[in-house]
């Protein structure tokens, strides 16, 4: 997504927000492998994590 930063003298320039990815040990097709997996997918349960 993109934004604008908006300083107190009201200059605005453009920004980006990125996705907060996490490394994380995963299951996939019954093997433990690591995946880069944003923070919004792990928490709604789209990703089983290996225990």
């Amino acid at each position: 997504m993109v934004g604008s930063n908006i300083s107190h003298a009201h200059n605005v320039t453009k920004r980006r927000f990125h996705p907060n990815l996490q490394r994380v040990r995963t299951l996939r097709n019954g093997r433990v492998r690591k995946m880069v997996v944003c923070t919004r997918c792990i928490k709604a349960g789209n990703v089983v994590k290996a225990a």
